[in-house]
């Protein structure tokens, strides 16, 4: 296992327009470019974790959902109990 303080190298050619905005976006933050650069790219990268994982969640949901409308579970003693209950209410006088 890597020490707490070990880091990895990430390089990327951009454009010269690309570099000047991010370095004005940067100085606007009272960051170095580094950091803004960094923060951007985490942001950025847990945003697209989330939206993969509400994805996926959504769709096992919806699998779920659908096996229970197609193949519902026989009611419980106690739903039937109620079903009874509200079937007298409704013929009281």
């Amino acid at each position: 296992m890597p020490p707490a303080a070990a880091t990895a190298r990430l390089e990327a050619r951009i454009s010269f327009d690309l570099h000047a905005t991010l370095k004005r976006a940067a100085e606007l933050q009272g960051r170095t470019m580094t950091d803004f650069v960094i923060a951007a790219v985490q942001e950025a990268a847990q945003k697209a974790i989330e939206q993969a994982d509400i994805i996926r969640l959504s769709l096992a949901d919806q699998e779920c959902f659908a096996h229970a409308l197609l193949s519902p579970p026989e009611p419980a003693p106690a739903l039937k109990r109620a079903f009874a209950r509200r079937q007298k209410l409704l013929q009281a006088p």
